[in-house]
């Protein structure tokens, strides 16, 4: 698995990850993950041309939640964390281009079923970058959503 692009393993059930290439997404399925959740965009450079068909003739679950990397919305973090929440006992790949979507939103789900604090949150995302100021305000906005809706 570490072959793949920025590959982060966060827990034997969590990991997330750049995207994954045609040839290692039969390396996700052996390595036992069941689901898979796409934050990056069908259209760009990185994106594989049919994964939602590769990850399901795999026997995987797939999810594609588009975010654009300029302008993250929190509407896109809910429908992240019910995902999440829906697989809770699935082994997941969470991924986007470079793993800086699925690190800040790997990150916030963990914060919102309280495995993470934020401190141990914002460490597992600089693991990974170091977020803009985009991405910083949206960790912000992200963290005082969960705090209303999950505390």
């Amino acid at each position: 698995m570490s072959a793949i692009y920025n590959f982060h393993k966060v827990s034997d059930l969590l990991a997330c990850s750049g995207q994954p290439r045609e040839g290692q997404l039969p390396s996700v399925a052996a390595d036992g993950y069941k689901v898979v959740i796409n934050l990056g965009l069908l259209d760009g450079k990185y994106a594989l041309t049919d994964e939602a068909a590769s990850v399901k003739d795999l026997g995987i679950t797939y999810h594609h939640i588009p975010v654009l990397f300029d302008n993250p919305q929190i509407d896109d973090l809910t429908l992240f964390i019910d995902k999440m929440n829906e697989h809770a006992n699935d082994k997941t790949l969470v991924h986007c281009a470079a793993n800086y979507r699925a690190s800040v939103f790997t990150g916030l789900y963990l914060l919102s079923a309280k495995k993470l604090n934020e401190e141990e949150m914002q460490e597992l995302i600089e693991e990974v970058w170091q977020p803009d100021a985009i991405w910083q305000q949206f960790l912000e906005e992200g963290t005082e959503y969960i705090k209303e809706r999950f505390v």
